[in-house]
């Protein structure tokens, strides 16, 4: 924590690792009242078994057919539709801690993204966990858009935290093959690379914050739970002063901004993107083809 107000030293430790963690940076009372919203949802589906430690009634989430799933979030399409329609979750990533963190990194205004990711991560058949990947080609823009990553409770590695290739963000865009779990793709690296680089994981307490830029190498360590439900927020920032890509803007669901606000009690954070000047990108469907790589 003693970096967190010094932008320089932020800078050169991300320039060496390609990420940052925070022990504790966000505050239990922000955190317990979404987590609560999010299990009230898997409660109304009729999953819950225990909210006190997101136990599952594993048979029931089991019964929902993989085409009513959403596996590469954990719950129904019926469910995370709910869970996108909170406002506790879109009011979450504009947290004062958070904007200060990266105003501090990007020594400017902030952009967050709009469009926020939440996992509901599963014991359901149909659900695998997240292979390693880069976010760019997933989320364009511009390549200096970080990914703030945090559960929602305790997370040890055995319940699916994510682990991160150190230095991998200095290896540039990598070239893309099919592979199962979220967002469909895993980076292909080299023999030398795999040698000089080392993959990090560790353990999550409630309040722990991982964020990275990106070209940093990620992925999710498989649950060994088969009752519980791990909940993380994937959140995104970057400098207003940079580019970024509509679709970033766009909700996490198939659902309009419209039908998302229609329960909200506050306008506040209704459309604020429209209020900011952006600059926008094309989006280049190209970064998402698979490519042979020859090493």
């Amino acid at each position: 924590m003693l970096l967190i107000g010094d932008g320089n030293a932020l800078r050169e430790r991300v320039a060496t690792d390609g990420y940052l963690f925070f022990r504790g940076l966000l505050p239990s009372e922000a955190l317990l009242p979404v987590r609560a919203d999010l299990l009230g949802v898997v409660a109304k589906h009729g999953w819950l078994a225990d909210g006190a430690i997101g136990k599952l009634n594993v048979a029931a989430l089991a019964a929902v057919p993989e085409s009513e799933m959403r596996t590469d979030i954990g719950v129904s399409v019926a469910a995370y539709n709910d869970v996108q329609r909170l406002e506790s979750v879109h009011r979450l990533p504009h947290h004062p801690r958070l904007l200060a963190l990266y105003r501090t990194l990007f020594d400017d205004d902030v952009l967050v993204h709009a469009r926020h990711i939440i996992r509901m991560i599963s014991p359901h058949p149909a659900v695998f966990p997240t292979p390693a990947h880069q976010d760019f080609p997933l989320v364009q823009g511009t390549q200096n858009t970080w990914t703030c990553w945090f559960p929602l409770g305790d997370c040890p590695r055995e319940m699916g935290s994510l682990k991160i290739l150190s230095g991998s963000h200095t290896l540039g865009y990598l070239p893309l093959k099919r592979a199962r779990g979220a967002g469909g793709i895993t980076v292909q690296t080299c023999p030398d690379e795999d040698d000089k680089l080392d993959w990090i994981e560790g353990d999550f307490a409630l309040g722990d914050v991982l964020t990275f830029p990106a070209l940093t190498v990620h992925k999710a360590l498989p649950s060994q739970f088969k009752d519980r439900i791990r909940l993380s927020f994937d959140v995104r920032y970057q400098a207003l002063s940079e580019p970024v890509e509509e679709k970033s803007l766009l909700p996490h669901c198939g659902l309009t901004w419209e039908q998302l606000y229609e329960s909200w009690e506050s306008d506040e954070f209704q459309y604020y993107w429209r209020r900011l000047p952006l600059n926008y990108s094309d989006w280049n469907p190209a970064l998402l083809q698979p490519e042979r790589r020859i090493c």
